[in-house]
């Protein structure tokens, strides 16, 4: 059964990856960069039996779903896609999924780490952030691998609402401002989060949840990347070199960063879902 690290894309996903696989994949909670490779992305090419074809990846979801339960474990798994129906075809089921850990950041913040990662200007990164027909894929290894890590992630609102709204599946909303400034107590919610989905009684080991998060703060992950690289960055299409992917993490303040009347656009763009947020 898999439970689900789902977000918008520069969302916050990949520390709390980092978190739980310090927690959940080491002795002592000390976070280990390898481990962070046993939280898969889905979809991707391991999951499928065969090279999944453009526009065909939503008739692979439930065959490949079906194959990680069999396996008899619980998997995490992240994932940027929406909770939709495509084609007819639901993204995920109860029978699958356990539950759903979900990372929700002001969009203020998230169009700039967007602006960054994929060298767009403002009004670019913004009509991606709306599009409600966007989706992602590794042009690089289309030849290789097909599209097998085709996602549908909607706009942003959308992706968020997909997974909130539903009532089948368990689900946990995490706001990565929150993350920020009670980081202890928001990644001890998580385990418990974890804890009632999984029906487990076991107390949470409180040292092994203070080493996790006092080795996958931002400043170690960014750090531990300009020494060894990371695997997710990708690379710049003006020069090919890597685009660092731990960017400006809580420095990242849109009131800061952006000019008044890009503020002024994107809170009008968001204003529902800011405010239903707490954002305004």
């Amino acid at each position: 059964m898999i439970i689900w690290i789902a977000s918008y894309p520069k969302s916050g996903n990949t520390w709390v990856r980092s978190f739980l696989s310090a927690y959940y994949f080491s002795k002592d909670g000390v976070f280990d960069i390898k481990n962070l490779t046993r939280i898969e992305d889905y979809p991707n090419k391991q999951f499928f039996s065969q090279t999944v074809k453009e526009g065909e990846i939503h008739n692979h979801w439930e065959e490949s779903q079906k194959k990680i339960n069999k396996e008899g474990k619980v998997k995490f798994l992240k994932t940027h896609n929406s909770l939709i129906k495509a084609f007819g075809n639901d993204f995920t089921q109860p029978k699958y999924s356990l539950g759903v850990i979900y990372i929700v950041r002001d969009p203020r913040n998230v169009i700039t780490s967007l602006k960054n990662h994929y060298e767009m200007s403002n009004d670019q990164a913004l009509k991606w952030m709306t599009n409600p027909k966007q989706f992602i894929y590794d042009v690089e290894n289309v030849k290789q691998d097909g599209y097998s890590d085709f996602q549908f992630i909607s706009s942003w609102s959308t992706n968020y609402k997909s997974w909130k709204i539903q009532k089948e599946i368990p689900v946990k909303i995490i706001r990565y401002e929150d993350l920020l400034k009670e980081t202890y107590f928001v990644f001890n919610d998580i385990i418990e989060f974890i804890n009632k989905t999984l029906n487990k009684k076991e107390k949470i080991n409180k040292n092994k949840l203070k080493n996790s998060v006092n080795s996958t703060f931002f400043h170690k992950l960014k750090n531990d990347e300009k020494k060894n690289g990371f695997s997710e960055a990708v690379s710049s299409k003006k020069n090919k070199k890597k685009i660092p992917f731990f960017y400006l993490g809580p420095d990242n303040d849109w009131k800061k960063i952006l000019d008044k009347d890009n503020q002024s656009k994107l809170t009008e763009t968001f204003k529902k879902d800011l405010n239903e947020l707490g954002y305004e």
